[in-house]
């Protein structure tokens, strides 16, 4: 098993910028593929990046391409969510998720799916003012 926590989160305006971390423990990082979603109130949660277990491959949803940028630092321990230019859409509770199945070679499709993910933090607000 892995342990996720986020940190990071908070208040910004319109344009502004944060990083997000998750500090994972427990099982070996790198044996995990990492997703970072999010979840505004009153809505599904939405995918908003991935990146592979060695870090090799990366997948953005649509509404943060160009914007946010994954990455991940396996002797640390930790995945990092650097977010741009941010918008009040934005504004939601942020999740770091692991998922130990998929493979380097798999596709946007499969860690897009919130489903394949096995373990969760526990969440980070991330509030854009405008």
């Amino acid at each position: 098993q892995v342990q996720l926590v986020e940190s990071g989160g908070g208040l910004v305006q319109a344009g502004g910028s944060l990083r997000l971390s998750c500090a994972a423990s427990g099982r070996t990082f790198s044996y995990y593929a990492m997703g970072w979603f999010r979840q505004a109130p009153g809505k599904e949660r939405e995918f908003v990046a991935a990146i592979s277990k060695g870090g090799g491959n990366t997948w953005y949803g649509d509404s943060v391409k160009g914007r946010f940028t994954i990455s991940r630092d396996n002797a640390r321990n930790t995945g990092t969510l650097r977010m741009n230019t941010l918008r009040p859409e934005d504004t939601a509770v942020y999740y770091c998720a692991a998922d130990g199945e998929g493979e380097e070679y798999y596709g946007g499709t499969y860690y897009a799916d919130v489903h394949r993910y096995d373990y969760w933090g526990q969440g980070t607000q991330v509030t854009v003012s405008s």
